[in-house]
């Protein structure tokens, strides 16, 4: 594969800017209210940018998702939540649990209600949850558009959580008010520190809709941590959840499932491919879940399409195995050498999400494709090998000259990058031959290689 340095350089933005300060480092606001006032909306007025998925029907938020904020100087964790019915039984039971939990962890709450309706008896229910719970809470009456509907926010003074500030999360009216009220409801962060290096590694957790990714979170994490349900593309906003696994912390993301290209996604779906992608971008390495007990699909190999694209560590990760029988196992493998020969090189861990076989091997897997994704070959030890493989098959004639390769050297690393110096372009098919003799003698287990080549022009001898 290829890349140019442009999206080299996109890619260390984003390294960098997930190398900050852990969210959990900071003040945390909780973003509840019931389906569609708003909350989402109102997140990315907060935020300044548009990061919660927003869509003109309720309900499009499930899980609780962290977003990093900042506002006077003072910056703060944003947790956004799904619809919340304190009475609410089944998948709408299991959203607002995901609220409830970010309620309690939270430091302060903004309590969003819709202006325009008023104050209903959901609205009322969450309010008294709220009183009870004894944590700081701000009180915003979205959608108050103009002045003729400043009117409507006062009367949500009789929810008894105090002033209603009135803002429009739409057109962003009322939101610095807003923004000041909760810096005073929010406690200080905590000081700066010096940064640490390292860190929880990244791991993006993909996959195509409904093969088990939120169940595998919720098992490695030991809780309820992502809303799980039969409806394929139950999680829309990635989950970011800290994971501690084979003596380590690693930090993991569920993602939405990818259906289809970005480009031909709508509404929501188009918006949770964009951050299933960006979730990728901003990852080190990520487990792609397969369904074993289903034929690998055009869309599973997308999703690995994708993660390889983008260079990062790939670890396949085969769930629900304890599902299968020997004839569906025979099946399986004669799949993956027939579908996934562009990734033999990708370590494979047999897991069930649902009763926690075989996650135990996922660490290892993440460790060994890290190390390949970061491995540095020496320049000496690489050419003497070139020059081996090269001396016993050398690159094919073209337009009646045989290519010279004249050395070799290692570009970078995260994924580790070749460029041999040629006198003569090299067939797609030879450069993918080195790549594999490579692999053989280095291993680069788990990880993307690129191999590039350069011709350098020959010199006139008369000049």
């Amino acid at each position: 594969m290829t890349r140019d340095d442009g999206d080299t350089a996109v890619w260390t933005e984003l390294a960098d800017a997930a190398d900050e300060e852990p969210l959990v480092d900071l003040p945390v606001l909780a973003v509840v209210g019931r389906p569609n006032v708003g909350k989402s909306t109102l997140v990315n007025r907060i935020l300044g940018r548009r990061e919660a998925v927003v869509q003109h029907v309720p309900g499009v938020t499930r899980d609780r998702v962290a977003y990093d904020a900042q506002w006077a100087g003072r910056r703060f964790t944003v947790v956004d939540t799904g619809g919340w019915e304190p009475d609410a039984r089944g998948f709408a039971g299991r959203v607002a649990a995901q609220a409830e939990r970010a309620v309690e962890s939270a430091d302060a709450v903004l309590l969003v209600v819709d202006a325009t309706v008023g104050a209903t008896a959901t609205d009322e229910a969450v309010a008294r949850v709220l009183l009870r719970g004894g944590k700081p809470v701000v009180l915003a009456a979205n959608k108050v558009d103009d002045e003729r509907t400043e009117s409507d926010a006062a009367s949500l003074w009789s929810l008894g959580l105090g002033e209603p500030y009135a803002v429009s999360a739409l057109h962003g009216r009322g939101s610095g008010d807003l923004l000041d009220a909760l810096l005073e409801a929010l406690p200080e962060a905590p000081p700066e520190r010096v940064a640490e290096t390292g860190g929880p590694r990244r791991v993006a957790l993909v996959g195509r809709p409904n093969t088990g990714k939120s169940s595998l979170l919720n098992r490695l994490t030991g809780e309820d941590r992502a809303v799980v349900d039969e409806v394929p593309g139950t999680t829309v906003d990635p989950v970011d959840s800290l994971v501690d696994m084979g003596a380590e912390t690693w930090r993991f993301v569920d993602t939405a499932g990818l259906r289809r290209r970005v480009k031909e996604a709508r509404g929501a779906e188009y918006y949770a491919s964009l951050r299933t992608a960006s979730a990728i971008e901003a990852a080190e390495v990520a487990v792609v879940l397969l369904d074993a007990s289903e034929p690998i699909s055009e869309q599973d190999q997308r999703v690995i399409g994708a993660v390889v694209e983008a260079g990062r560590g790939l670890v396949l990760a085969f769930n629900k195995w304890d599902l299968l029988d020997a004839d569906r196992r025979d099946r399986l493998e004669r799949e993956i050498d027939r579908e996934l020969q562009r990734v033999r090189w990708a370590p494979r861990v047999n897991v069930s999400a649902s009763t926690g076989r075989g996650v135990e091997r996922l660490a290892p897997a993440l460790r060994t494709a890290l190390e390949s994704w970061e491995q540095r070959v020496p320049t000496g030890r690489l050419n003497a090998w070139l020059g081996e493989v090269v001396a016993a098959t050398p690159p094919p004639v073209r337009g009646g000259r045989q290519p010279r390769v004249l050395f070799a050297t290692q570009a970078g690393t995260r994924p580790p990058r070749f460029v041999l110096f040629t006198t003569g372009f090299l067939e797609p098919a030879y450069r993918r031959f080195l790549e594999r003799r490579l692999r053989e003698e280095f291993g680069f287990t788990g990880t993307p290689v690129e191999v590039s080549v350069r011709v350098r022009e020959r010199r006139d001898k008369r000049s």
